[in-house]
Parts: structure tokens; C-alpha cells; sequence
């Protein structure tokens, strides 16, 4: 998942959709080499709410084909891996290795809201651009006020993390996290309210030597 899916995501979330329970996402993109990197996307369901879902995904699959357009879809797609943990809660995780831009693909063609830029010999830009999820967000704010807080009830302490990790990070607008990392945590309640204050994009630059 990139920024461009959790931009989706927010989208979803603040229409109401039945896979909507707390949780947090967490969008990790490793850069390996100028050409190679990993991404790494871990969803967690709380256990109030990932019962409800896997009952949901039962009966769809008990439906046939109706399993497969089921908005309460979590942890179905190709590579996913499913944990489900002591607390009753359920983590997924998915991870694609490979050429940079062929990870930060989704079903839907090559995300082009993520840019890779080789800045000098073994150094590469990734930045995120914000755009599309402010747009999803304020498709959000048509949401009627029960059904708004209803949902920032659901999701009230948890977030979005954006990660950028690589040998050294030498420049970023993120927060560093040691040499070789940097994010941004976006907490969902903001996402639902309309208050997200993000710059056009989000970069990070990346020292893989």
C-alpha cells in the first residue's frame, strides 16, 4: 500500500464502508539500490471489530461469487498474509520486493503519485504527492454529522503511518527516525475531520551506498 491506496482508504473511511473498525495501516517503502527496493504494508483490525469482519467474509464466501465484491474484503489480496493475534485482533501484512516502481503499483496501473528520482550515484528521491488524498478527504466532509462521529468514535487514537527507510536518509520534510528512516503519522480522526495539513508531497532522499 502507498500513499496512493491509503488515499482509498481514506476515501472509504469516511464514506462509511462496512469494513470501517479501528485500526492502524502502516505503508513502508525500503530502498534498496537506484533501482530496487521493498514495500512493506501492515493493516491492523482491532479485536472489536475483526470478528464482525471475518463473520462478514464467511458469508460472502458461503455467497460464491458475491465473496469477491464483498466491501468487508480485508487480507484477500494476492500475497497477503493473515496473523491473527491473542487479543482478537488480526494483522495483515504484504510485502513486494523488486523494481522501485513496479512495488509502488497497484491493480489499478503504475502509481503515479509516487516519484523515484536518481539525485546522484546510489542516492534516490522518493516523494509522495498529497494531492489525492486531501481530494478523498473532503469528499469526506459531505458526510452527515451522526454518521461522522460515529466513525471518529471507531477510530479515535489510531493512524496512517508513511515510511521511508533506506541505508541513510540524508533530506526530508518527514520526521527522521534514527539515520535510516522517516514518516509521517497521520491519525485517522484527523482524515475524518478535514484536518489534515500535509505539504504537496512528502520526500524523502535516500543514501543506499
Amino acid at each position: 500500500m502507498t500513499l496512493k491506496t491509503i488515499a482509498r482508504l481514506a476515501g472509504v473511511l469516511v464514506l462509511g464502508a462496512s469494513l470501517a473498525g479501528c485500526m492502524d495501516v502502516t505503508a513502508e517503502i525500503d530502498v534498496l539500490s537506484e533501482t530496487a527496493g521493498k514495500a512493506t504494508t501492515t493493516m491492523t483490525v482491532g479485536a472489536e471489530f475483526y470478528p464482525m469482519i471475518k463473520q462478514m467474509q464467511e458469508a460472502a464466501k458461503a455467497g460464491g461469487e458475491e465473496a469477491e465484491s464483498s466491501d468487508s474484503s480485508f487480507c484477500q489480496d494476492e500475497g497477503d498474509v493473515l496473523t491473527e493475534n491473542g487479543d482478537g485482533s488480526a494483522t495483515c501484512t504484504s510485502v513486494k520486493e523488486g523494481n522501485l516502481t513496479e512495488i509502488t503499483a497497484d491493480g489499478e496501473g503504475p502509481n503515479q503519485d509516487t516519484i523515484f528520482t536518481v539525485v546522484s550515484p546510489g542516492v534516490v528521491r522518493v516523494a509522495f504527492k498529497t494531492d489525492e488524498m486531501k481530494s478523498q478527504v473532503t469528499q469526506g466532509e459531505e458526510q452527515d454529522e451522526q454518521t461522522a462521529q460515529m466513525m471518529k468514535a471507531y477510530f479515535e487514537g489510531h493512524s496512517a503511518t508513511i515510511r521511508i527507510k533506506g541505508k541513510k536518509i540524508v533530506e526530508t520534510n518527514m520526521t527522521k527516525v534514527g539515520d535510516n528512516a522517516a514518516e509521517t503519522v497521520i491519525p485517522f480522526t484527523d482524515l475524518l475531520d478535514g484536518n489534515v495539513d500535509l505539504p504537496a508531497e512528502l520526500y524523502a532522499v535516500v543514501d543506499t551506498r
